[in-house]
């Protein structure tokens, strides 16, 4: 097989983006020959090892410097440091690779040659260079002249930092000797043999992977129908119809298993690396995931699997951590910085004393390896910042990405697999993060594979091997020089200045590939030919050869790797024991909580507030029967609000999943460990949240003051809080979503609320639902902290609790009302009090702290084990989700007939088609293009200047930019980051919010319309659209609203269908927009997004930012192919687009582009082959242009841009004093004199904001709303369920209530209990409304498609009715069960104020979610409104227990006081009160007075009833409903004033979502524009040029 790689190392380009010449010479002009170089001694640098016996050519060659930077392959004819993949193809073992680079070159052996037999140095030493002139003379100091060498010299050559020859000649000139010294030494230090000769782990490792036939099969068709809220009905008729008409399997409906990889072989040996390409879906991810042994979630996988020679199955059982797979996303801890997270993950890596130099400590080894791995990867700089992600500032993409490798270099995985890890970086990062890669496979001696998109020659030729994967099967397996020749053979071409990536992958895209004259019946056109093909090749034979040559290298290397390894070896799916994985766990969770300290003090500070109100609520009770209901409601509170703040956990949980699962592919540690490590932390930072909530609320309410109560309050409150955090965190561990622990926890808290025992005390609880008593933490809490209270405590019997009461009446004849009193006594121990009312005492404190304790352990323990147990995502493609009715017929008929949507694809229909379409399809496109409307205005800027404040002044980011876009051309605006490309566009889309922009903006020669952001198209680089809209629906939409409302809505529907037949996108009308991997692929959601803004008819030009981010190379030329056809149809566009490949780059006709300030570099056409620019750059001092340079990567390198370093002149000064840019003034200047004449004879102003009226636009959002709501059959099904639930669980819960007074109680709890259900329904309804308004503000809004008075209402009204559904279903669940009576206007009232309550909710959750940016600021504010709602509503505490301050105004601002007046008022009118025995007050009555007689009086004043028993008196505190809703302040007299004033605050709360809505969406800005003076200024300004424009 070593033939099958031909000599491949190419010279040092003078440019980077240049294409290598292929070269007889085996390396450049300026890279060292070290095989020549002296040494001090006068012998050559690998004379000492000449002679040995037993080491190989292959190992002698690594006595060498590196390769060129241009090629960072090793190559068999160079002498390198890094073996080749030729050369590892001898017979010596690879875990040896690294023999030569001991110790015995370093200037130790060269310095002290008598002391050969010494023990070599252990462990990582410092570099030392030039320290000992006696030794040798220092680096580079000979004959040569050289610049003394430093070691950041040596870590730039060996991280390939320079990518071309000019910086190469630039840098510090490295003789051959001094290199190649220093870098063995310092890779000995890491991975040579000196570190292997004592490192058992080194030789251990399982290097070289093996795939033979490998075939995945997986579930799904990669199709689906849309799911609806009808599905809910209509499933099981649908299943009846297919189960007659059908059989039994079909109407199972059980999608099929199809392979999504088929019969793959090779092998990717130690220090190669592996490129795998293929269009998205075609399953370069499954490849890369069945090779990193991530095997969860297919069906079935066939074929051999080999690492190192051992199978996949060992190694997922005992060498886990050997073989990595990296998903595209970086995961890392955002608030952690980088030297902390490279620093834990050396420290979970760390190997035991056996592995490591003698007398080198952990600490030590994790040291050197930090600093090592930070300099070779370039991130030394970045060691104290934060990693960063979305909302957290941190480092860059790229050394983002840089911390990624670092880390999976600390592992020193011998598989290593990363999968589309560019997306999103510009090419000059990409390039960076490849080369960091190659380093990595260099220096570790790894397999490495890669999926990469758009891949630039430069990045192409760092592989040593491409696979080619087309719709599952193997197009290309083999070495990446014989690609090209290979698919050229099969009779297709490549065209100039396309790199051999993009032509690899457009030979499996009909659309793309192009094919040799002569050619066309021949060449293969469905994946199963390519198959054929390949198999048929004598390619696959040679890759046949070198796997059967490398498994026999691995079976030797097995055979050694055994003989060699311990008892310990044979299993070390993990480094450190498990101890030292929760300390190292525990103290990486420490820092991340530190890392965000705003968010905790933040969220002390809150809980601070919420403790000062609660404790002003109980301020200061009294030692009476006053105190005694609130006395119980105060701990009930404090267990519930701290317990309540635990749900936090449950977010978090799921977003640190992914790092999670992460860590543990790498075996940095056991979830389990990680689960215990969580747990720590609680312990302080829970200590701290409960000691300042209790100390604060403890005092204030004037519990009891003795150091032991208090003290014993607090651990009770400690241990309690502790918890509920792990009982969230175990629901997160076990839930596989976030959704589905939501609904858990939604029941949960109810049972939690309720069966504590002060809702309802344990002797009234049903026995169906009582056992839920004895599983609730919260309860055994509830009686330790009123065991604590009461137990001691002596309650002073005062009025209206002493019956009778009033002049003259003995004591000895009273007794007290409370439960637990005794006749004759006006005062009741506490003791008595809560052993009769809740069966409660002060011996079970203990025993309940014990059971709380054993129930936290428990909590961990399942937490563990649902750690442990987890599983990443579910392998399988991605998924296309149709509207019933609107699928393509194939696609329909295979989702019938459950078989695969591509079989078509295997007959000859296929093949004949595709022919007819390639060789018609250019003509059919020309005749679509002429249908789209053509627009015949120019569009003109100048002197555009943009400035924005910043802290200590200004800051311009736009000077004097001047240009024009005109009908007809593509015009590219283009630019090194931070250019300000996007910041342009934006201005010249009238977008900015921000800062003072100036400058003329002219359309046709005359200021800019009112209409001017609805009448151009803006395709923004967020495909953001309503994910349940079909492509055609998406397109009507902004057809209908945006059009002109002159034009009939049939013509505009016309038009659509114009849009979506020039865009390709028949096949795809009737599929739903969705979310990536369930829904549109990235470069079908760019059609759409383009789509949307030309069914829009634009009348003035389109802008669109970069549209070809994130797609891969056929992606890309697809859309700038669909933007060329509009261009030449006679549409103005103006696109930025990012270092686009030299064959996308033709396709535009006209370039802008800026330098770094804003400044214009170049202005005008680009030429045949950009040759008019080239000439420009060229002319005014630009180096010259090699041939088969990029002119988009060239030019950016001729300005500087991205460059630091940069000295050479600034092109923006070249710009402004060329002729050029004098021609391009005039021109604009002629051209706005010219269209202002010629538009002034057919002018007609469209000066309307918004092209339809206010009523189509409510009509139109208002009826897409209830569509989506229609299509999201999972949030009504939530919505519904929970109505459901928790209805039937109030219900049983109140069953059948009875006429005792507890009973009364009871229908006030139950009522209560009802209010309750609105926190989760809210945070359920948040998300929607955000979503809207997300999809409004972002793209939407500033098209002026519709205002955002329709938004709001669409927003509010389609929540509506479903909410009254849904709350008559909860009124069925609920109100006749529990026992309320059946009398109907009771009934019609109750239902009338829940479906008002309804009304209420969704208002109340919307106004919270208007004013918040999102939507975790929105769910943490429901619990602080709601609280704060139903605090003083007067059950928590009674009207009367209500401190004065609170009770005079907050409790009449308080909506809940009349909704639970008007629900208490209605159900307890006229119901009779009988006490059940333990609720009757005992007392004698005076001798020779009977009961009526002794307490008439006192019942005439008060109320309740008395009856005779034994001679006792029975007094009962009320009598009827009535009397017991008046201690509530509850009458029913106010029922209609109740519904009134409820009815206002609903109104009330839609109002402040109309009014936060427009103030988040422009209103806020407008106010304050109007007071800005920079606003002021500026409109002054843009006055006084409108004045000299009209003049």
């Amino acid at each position: 097989m070593a033939d099958s790689h031909p000599q491949k190392s190419p010279p040092v380009q003078d440019t980077p983006g240049a294409w290598p010449e292929t070269s007889a010479t085996p390396q450049g002009p300026d890279v060292p020959t070290p095989t020549t170089a002296s040494r001090p001694d006068g012998a050559r640098a690998d004379d000492d090892d000449d002679d040995e016996p037993g080491r190989t050519q292959q190992e002698n060659g690594l006595r060498s410097s590196v390769t060129p930077p241009t090629d960072l392959r090793a190559s068999p004819s160079d002498t390198t440091a890094v073996p080749s993949p030729a050369e590892s193809r001898t017979k010596t073992l690879p875990t040896t690779t690294y023999d030569a680079l001991d110790t015995s070159t370093s200037e130790d052996s060269i310095d002290e040659e008598d002391e050969d037999d010494a023990e070599p140095r252990a462990g990582f030493e410092p570099i030392k260079t030039n320290n000992s002139a006696t030794s040798r003379p220092p680096l580079g100091s000979g004959a040569s002249g050289k610049k003394e060498v430093t070691e950041e010299d040596l870590f730039k050559v060996l991280s390939r930092r320079r990518t071309n020859a000019s910086q190469l000649s630039d840098a510090t000139d490295l003789s051959g000797t001094d290199e190649q010294v220093e870098i063995e030494r310092l890779m000995s230090r890491m991975f040579g043999r000196n570190r292997q000769a004592h490192s058992e782990e080194e030789k251990t490792r399982h290097v070289g992977l093996v795939f033979r036939n490998l075939t995945v099969q997986g579930m799904g068709l990669g199709a689906a129908l849309q799911p609806t809220n009808g599905d809910l009905f209509l499933d099981l008729p649908r299943f009846l119809t297919n189960l007659v008409t059908k059989g039994p399997r079909k109407a199972a409906g059980k999608p099929p298993v199809r392979t999504i990889l088929n019969d793959f072989n090779g092998c990717v040996r130690p220090g190669e690396m592996l490129l795998v390409l293929g269009r998205p879906g075609s399953g370069c991810s499954t490849f890369l995931k069945v090779l990193g042994n991530q095997r969860f979630g297919y069906e079935a996988i066939d074929g051999d699997v080999t690492y190192g020679g051992t199978d996949a199955k060992t190694m997922q059982k005992d060498y886990r951590g050997e073989v990595l797979y990296n998903p595209e996303d970086d995961l890392h801890y955002a608030t952690l910085s980088v030297k902390d997270t490279l620093q834990f993950a050396l420290t979970t890596r760390t190997p035991g004393k056996a592995s490591r130099g003698e007398g080198e400590s952990r600490t030590d080894y994790v040291r050197e390896f930090l600093r090592v791995v930070s300099k070779l990867f370039w991130i030394e700089h970045t060691m104290n910042t934060k990693v960063g992600d979305a909302f957290v500032r941190g480092v860059s993409g790229g050394e983002k990405k840089r911390v990624s490798i670092a880390e999976a270099m600390v592992t020193k995985a011998s598989t290593q697999c990363w999968d589309n890890s560019t997306r999103g970086l510009d090419a000059s990062t990409a390039l960076e993060y490849v080369q960091s890669l190659r380093t990595l496979t260099n220096m570790a001696h790894v397999s490495t594979l890669v999926a990469l998109y758009q891949a630039g020659e430069n990045l192409y030729d760092l592989f040593d091997k491409v696979v080619l994967i087309d719709q599952g099967r193997c197009a290309y397996y083999g070495p990446t020089e014989d690609a090209k020749a290979y698919f050229e053979g099969l009779g297709f071409q490549c065209p100039p200045r396309w790199t051999t990536a993009d032509f690899l992958t457009s030979v499996t895209d009909q659309h793309e590939r192009q094919v040799r004259p002569g050619w066309e019946d021949r060449i293969p056109r469905s994946a199963q030919q390519f198959e054929r093909a390949y198999k048929s090749s004598e390619i696959v034979k040679k890759t046949l050869t070198d796997v059967d040559q490398f498994e026999s290298e691995l079976a030797e290397q097995q055979q050694e790797r055994e003989r060699t390894a311990t008892k310990a070896a044979k299993q070390k799916n993990y480094t450190i024991g498990f101890h030292k994985q929760v300390w190292a766990c525990t103290h990486r969770q420490f820092l991340v909580m530190w890392g965000d300290k705003l968010s905790l003090i933040g969220k002390w500070g809150g809980i601070t507030f919420q403790s000062l109100i609660v404790g002003s609520l109980f301020y200061n009770m009294p030692k009476t029967a006053a105190g005694v209901f609130p006395r119980g409601g105060v701990m009930f509170f404090m267990l519930l609000f701290n317990a309540l703040l635990a749900l936090a956990e449950l977010t978090a949980a799921f977003q640190s999943r992914p790092i999670l699962l992460k860590h543990k592919s790498f075996s940095f540690y056991r979830p389990a460990a990680y689960a215990i490590a969580q747990t720590v932390v609680d312990l302080p930072l829970v200590f701290v949240q409960v000691f300042i909530f209790d100390v604060v609320v403890y005092f204030m309410a004037s519990l009891q003051r003795t150091a032991s109560q208090f003290f014993i309050s607090l651990f009770i409150l400690f241990i309690l809080t502790l918890n509920m955090y792990a009982f969230f965190r175990a629901i997160g561990a076990l839930c596989k979503s976030l959704d589905i622990a939501t609904r858990i926890t939604g029941g949960a808290i109810q049972v939690l609320v309720v069966y504590t025992g002060y809702l309802i005390p344990p002797t009234r609880m049903h026995p169906w639902f009582k056992w839920l008593m004895w599983i609730n933490p919260v309860q055994y809490g509830f009686e330790a902290l009123m065991a604590n209270e009461f137990y001691n405590l002596e309650i002073e019997c005062t009025d209206p609790y002493l019956v009778p009461s009033g002049p003259n009446i003995d004591p000895q004849y009273q007794s007290c009302l409370l439960q637990g009193s005794r006749p004759g006594q006006s005062m009741v121990q506490g003791a008595d009090y809560i052993s009769t009312s809740y069966s409660y005492s002060r011996t079970h404190l203990w025993r309940n702290i014990g059971i709380i304790i054993a129930f936290w352990l428990f909590f961990i323990i399942i937490t563990m084990i649902g750690m442990e147990i987890q599983k990443p995502n579910k392998g399988g493609g991605a998924v296309t989700i149709f509207k019933r009715g609107q699928a393509p017929k194939n696609v329909t008929r295979a989702m019938e007939d459950n078989s695969n949507t591509k079989d078509e694809e295997m007959g000859e229909k296929e093949i004949e088609r595709a022919v007819d379409e390639e060789t018609s399809g250019s003509d059919s496109e020309k005749e679509e293009a002429k249908g789209v409307a053509k627009n015949d205005t120019v569009f003109t800027w100048s002197n555009v200047n943009y400035t924005i404040p910043v802290e200590g002044g200004e800051r311009q980011l736009l000077q004097d930019v001047q240009g024009f876009v005109r009908p007809g051309k593509l015009t590219a605006l283009m630019g090194a980051s931070g250019a300000g490309k996007t910041t342009l566009l934006n201005t010249l889309a009238q977008r900015i919010n921000f800062g003072v922009v100036t400058g003329d903006f002219l359309v046709d020669g005359r200021p800019l319309p009112k209409s001017f952001q609805r009448a151009t198209g803006f395709a923004e680089q967020m495909d953001v659209h309503e994910p349940t809209a079909t492509v055609r629906e998406a397109l009507r939409f902004s057809a209908l609203l945006r059009q002109p409302k002159e034009i009939p809505t049939e013509e505009k529907y016309d038009y659509v269908e114009k849009i979506i037949s020039l865009l390709e996108m028949e096949d795809i009308a009737g599929a739903a927009i969705g979310s990536i991997g369930a829904g549109l692929n990235q470069e079908q959601r760019k059609r759409v997004t383009i789509g949307v803004e030309l069914a829009s008819k634009p009348e003035l030009l389109m802008f669109l930012d970069e549209p070809t981010s994130g797609l891969d190379s056929g992606a890309a030329f697809n859309i700038v192919r669909f933007l060329r056809k509009l261009a030449d149809a006679g549409q103005a566009i103006l696109c930025t687009i990012h270092q686009p490949s030299s064959v996308l780059f033709e396709h535009f006709d006209e370039l802008l582009l800026l330098k770094s300030g804003g400044r214009v570099v170049y202005h005008g056409s680009l030429g045949t082959d950009s040759r008019t620019l080239i000439s420009y750059l060229e002319r005014n001092g630009g180096k010259k242009c090699p041939r088969k340079a990029n002119p988009a990567e060239y030019m950016l390198e001729v300005i500087g841009a991205g460059n630091p370093d940069y000295k050479g002149q600034d092109w923006g000064d070249v710009w402004a004093s060329s002729t050029e840019h004098e021609d391009r003034t005039k021109e604009i200047q002629q051209m706005i004199s010219d269209r202002r004449s010629a538009s002034l004879a057919d002018k007609h102003d469209d000066d309307r904001e918004y092209a339809m009226p206010m009523g189509t636009q409510i009509n139109a959002v208002v009826k897409r709303s209830f569509v989506a709501y229609w299509r999201s059959p999972d949030y009504m099904t939530g919505k519904f369920a929970l109505h459901i639930i928790t209805g039937l669980f109030n219900t049983f819960t109140f069953w059948k209530l009875g006429f005792s007074q507890i009973d009364m109680q009871s229908r006030l709890f139950s009522v209560f209990m009802t209010l309750t259900i609105s926190p989760p329904l809210i945070q359920q309804l948040q998300p929607k409304y955000l979503d809207f308004r997300n999809i409004y503000e972002s793209r939407e809004a500033n098209s002026k498609i519709y205002s955002w008075v329709a938004f709001t209402i669409g927003a509010i009204l389609v929540e509506l009715p479903y909410s009254i559904v849904a709350g008559t279903v909860y009124f069925g669940c609920w109100y006749w069960g529990a026992g309320f009576e059946f009398d109907s206007f009771k009934a019609g009232y109750t239902w009338m104020m829940l479906m008002l309550f309804e009304i209420y909710y969704v208002g109340f959750g919307q106004a919270i979610a208007s004013f918040s940016p999102n939507e975790l600021l929105a769910s943490l504010l429901v619990p602080v409104f709601f609280l704060f709602v139903v605090s003083f509503c007067g059950v928590v505490v009674p009207f009367m227990g209500l401190p004065y301050f609170w009770r005079s105004w907050m409790y009449y601002l308080t909506p809940f006081k009349y909704l639970l007046e008007g629900f208490l008022g209605v159900a307890l009118h006229n119901i009779p009160v009988r006490c059940a025995a333990d609720e009757f007050a005992r007392f004698p009555p005076p001798p020779g007075t009977s009961c009526q007689e002794y307490t008439q009086q006192f019942i005439q004043m008060i109320g309740g009833s008395v009856q005779e028993q034994d001679g006792m008196c029975m007094f009962c505190q009320y009598s009827s409903g009535d009397e017991f809703a008046a201690s509530f302040n509850v009458f029913y007299e106010n029922r209609w004033l109740d519904y009134g004033v409820f009815w206002a605050f609903s109104i009330f709360n839609f109002m402040i979502v109309f009014l936060c809505s427009w103030l988040y969406l422009g209103g806020f800005r407008k106010i304050k524009a109007a007071w800005s003076p920079a606003a002021r200024k500026q409109r002054k300004a843009i006055e006084q040029q409108r004045g000299a424009t009209a003049a």
